[in-house]
Parts: structure tokens; C-alpha cells; sequence
């Protein structure tokens, strides 16, 4: 047995003591007998899986207010990203938008990331865009002149501050979305 319990891993080993049906004294000595190069993971398991559970209680009135507090400051920087029309549309509405439309999705996902010239946006297209989107050129034009925030998560992971993509001429999205150039004039007529 002495060979065979040499093979075993220390998860292996920690693995079999958890299923033990009783995790006394005896059940612990034989497992650091047995595996001695494991005796410190061994007995750290013991030691956490005969440990009282942790009494619930009460919070207390500075712990509430902690919570508040933090729960006030996330609620506070989250309401300016999720008033943007364009960031609280999921995946499949981005994709049903685009498709009503007749854009490929990358367009869609240029007025996401506010990377699209305003002006340059056709009034008629707008009006278009409204509709699907159930919403009002207001509200579409308002979207696009908010400055985008920078979700905190995501400022952490570079060296470097985060800049906004330079914002391109609705046209030129099309070009470079390979829209078809019939398609692009007909997206760039005003029209009534």
C-alpha cells in the first residue's frame, strides 16, 4: 500500500479524507501516516472541515452604512452609462437593429462606441434608425453627443488611460463595413 499511496496526488489524497465518513482523530492519524508528504494540506483540511460553522448575525449599524454608501456610489456611476440608448441594448437587439435596418452589425456597433459623426448622419436615416430602435431623434441624438463612459473594469487593465476612437463620417462606416455603393447613396439620400 506504501507504494501504491506514494502514486497518489495531494488532490487525490485531500479528495478521499473529504469522503471519509468520520473525520476524528483516528481517520487523521491513519491519513498522515499513510501520506506524510501531504500532512500539512491533510491537516489544514481537518482543521477546516471540523470547524464550526459561522453563526449568522446581525449587521451591524456602521456595516450598513458601509454597504449603502458603496451601493449609492455604484448606482450613481452606472445611471450615466445605462441611459444611453445604444449601451443598453443587448447582443440580439444590436443584431435585430442592424438587420431592420439592412446594416452590417459592425455599423451599429460604430453608434455603440459613438464612433460616428453626428452631422454626418443623414436626417431621414435618423428618423429610420428612431423607429427601430422605438425611440425619437431626440432621444438617438442625445445617445450620440453623451460622452461614453469608460467602465471602471476595464481602466484597470492597461498601463495606458483609455482614449475614445476617433469618430468617422457616417459614410465612411459604410465604405468600410463594405456596404454595396447603391446601398451606401440610398442610406446618404435626405430625402422628406
Amino acid at each position: 500500500m506504501k507504494q501504491q499511496s506514494s502514486e497518489l496526488s495531494c488532490t487525490d489524497v485531500l479528495s478521499a479524507f473529504a469522503v471519509e465518513p468520520n473525520h476524528d482523530r483516528s481517520t487523521l492519524e491513519r491519513y498522515l501516516r499513510e501520506f506524510p508528504q501531504y500532512a500539512i494540506e491533510i491537516a489544514s483540511l481537518s482543521n477546516e472541515i471540523s470547524r464550526p460553522p459561522a453563526m449568522e448575525r446581525e449587521l451591524t449599524d456602521k456595516e450598513r452604512l458601509i454597504i449603502d454608501t458603496a451601493w449609492r456610489q455604484y448606482s450613481n456611476s452606472s445611471s450615466t452609462v445605462s441611459n444611453n440608448i445604444f449601451t443598453s441594448l443587448s447582443v440580439p437587439q444590436l443584431r435585430a437593429t442592424a438587420r431592420a435596418l439592412e446594416l452590417p452589425l459592425q455599423v451599429m456597433v460604430a453608434f455603440r462606441e459613438q464612433r460616428v459623426k453626428v452631422a454626418s448622419i443623414p436626417k431621414r436615416f435618423l428618423g429610420r434608425l428612431a423607429a427601430a430602435m422605438n425611440s425619437t431623434i431626440d432621444e438617438i441624438n442625445m445617445a450620440l453627443n453623451t460622452p461614453l463612459q469608460v467602465a471602471s473594469v476595464r481602466s484597470h487593465k492597461s498601463e495606458e488611460k483609455p482614449v475614445a476612437a476617433v469618430p468617422a463620417t457616417f459614410e465612411q462606416l459604410l465604405i468600410e463595413a463594405q456596404v454595396a455603393p447603391e446601398k451606401i447613396a440610398e442610406l446618404m439620400a435626405e430625402g422628406d
